[in-house]
């Protein structure tokens, strides 16, 4: 297998796309096997890897989001959130938490989240005060909660690899992603009474009404996703078919959406569905190669030659997954590890809920990590601040994240709380 990894590294430094770099390392370490007649089967492997009823929530739920952006939910959960929390000092620090919280809600995802809130609130920060790369932090790490609130695209593709619960993931993110945003909160909290950010103007009670109001329809969108979920109305893939009729209903009834502004959201649906579908279709080729060669078993053995204690399992564990986050993307990181990470779920014994909320945690953590946090670049580049800067102020927010997933990893009615609850 060093020959896998020596290609696969080589071509990923190289700057060749993730998904081509799967495909092609795959391939080529077929032949240098000795196992070249196999490459005839990585076309049915690929096709069986994206062939599978459930994966339609991806396209779906991304369509709903879009649909929601595109339909100015966007500037209306800011303006909510202003409303609710904007008087503060360094208010709209705390508007930017709580409208990447809301925000989670509807898109699912972290990069669509750090893209559509930082345009609109980097800027709107920087005219409060703040300095420009605390601003870009902020938004690069609150981004993580769009894949850990439900619903969540990387939570969908860990349960239909893992045969986990989708509608139980969904459940058992609510209580992570609330613990990240409260934590976020006191900080920021903390950083504008240090640092004497200012201080805005109280909205009147009745603009503050009129905000709910008009938000009030796309926050209880994730709500009617985990109610019908949980009461047997609809399946998970359903539900994603209902939040776009949803977005449909509520877009069209303010007036916000248009015939064109629906072919927008579906372009950026399309381009984004393909990409994700196209990185699943070719991580099944590396999945065939380590069921082949036997991997999860090699590397289930070689860390009970390391330890065989539970605890230092899963601190291996989250150590391997937070390096893997900083330079590969979420899904590519499940499809390409999930024999591993199933081996080591047997190894520690930890429920299967549980388990998957430590890896999903891991993984988008590691999107705001640096040295490549991709979160990190993209609130870079639209602050304009060196992104040096950028991660020199998003340390004490990531370690924040990473004391809550030790909890998550530690205390199990950190995820199974609601779960539990409603199950």
């Amino acid at each position: 297998m060093g020959a896998f990894f020596v290609i696969f590294a080589g071509l990923l430094a190289s700057g060749i796309p993730i998904a081509l770099t799967l495909g092609i390392a795959g391939t080529a370490y077929l032949y240098l096997s000795g196992n070249g007649m196999m490459v005839l089967m990585l076309p049915q492997r690929m096709m069986a890897g994206i062939d599978q009823f459930v994966l339609m929530t991806i396209p779906l739920f991304l369509l709903a989001g879009a649909l929601m952006n595109v339909g100015g939910v966007t500037d209306r959960i800011v303006h909510f959130a202003r409303a609710m929390v904007g008087h503060r000092r360094g208010g709209m620090s705390s508007v930017s938490i709580l409208s990447s919280g809301f925000f989670a809600g509807i898109s699912g995802s972290a990069t669509a989240e750090a893209s559509a809130l930082g345009s609109i609130l980097i800027p709107t920060m920087g005219r409060q005060g703040m300095p420009p790369a605390y601003a870009a932090a902020l938004i690069a790490v609150s981004s993580i909660m769009g894949p850990i609130i439900p619903p969540s695209i990387t939570m969908i593709i860990y349960g239909v690899l893992s045969g986990t619960s989708i509608g139980q993931l969904f459940l058992a993110g609510i209580v992570p992603g609330m613990a990240i945003a409260v934590g976020l909160l006191i900080y920021a909290s903390w950083r504008a009474k240090r640092d004497g950010f200012p201080v805005t103007e109280r909205m009147g009670g009745r603009d503050r009404w009129k905000a709910t109001g008009r938000t009030l329809p796309a926050l209880l969108l994730p709500a009617i996703i985990l109610v019908g979920i949980k009461a047997g109305i609809f399946t998970p893939t359903e539900a994603a078919a209902v939040a776009v009729a949803y977005a449909l209903v509520i877009g069209f009834a303010y007036r916000d959406l248009s015939l064109r502004r629906v072919w927008e959201a579906l372009i950026a649906t399309t381009l984004v569905s393909a990409s994700i579908l196209f990185i699943t279709s070719m991580a099944s080729i590396v999945s065939f190669v380590f069921t082949l060669e036997q991997v999860p078993q090699h590397i289930g053995d070689l860390v009970l030659t390391i330890t065989e204690h539970p605890f230092l399992i899963l601190l291996l564990l989250n150590i391997f997954l937070l390096i893997l986050g900083m330079f590969l993307e979420p899904i590519s990181i499940l499809i390409l590890t999930m024999p591993i990470l199933l081996k080591f779920q047997a190894l520690i014994g930890m429920d299967p809920v549980q388990f998957g909320m430590v890896v999903v945690l891991n993984v988008v953590i590691g999107m705001a990590t640096p040295p490549v946090g991709i979160l990190l670049f993209i609130a870079s580049a639209i602050s304009g601040e060196p992104v040096t800067r950028v991660i020199r102020e998003a340390m004490p927010l990531i370690a924040i994240c990473i004391a809550i997933l030790a909890l998550v990893a530690l205390v199990p009615a950190m995820s199974l709380f609601v779960p539990e609850m409603l199950f």
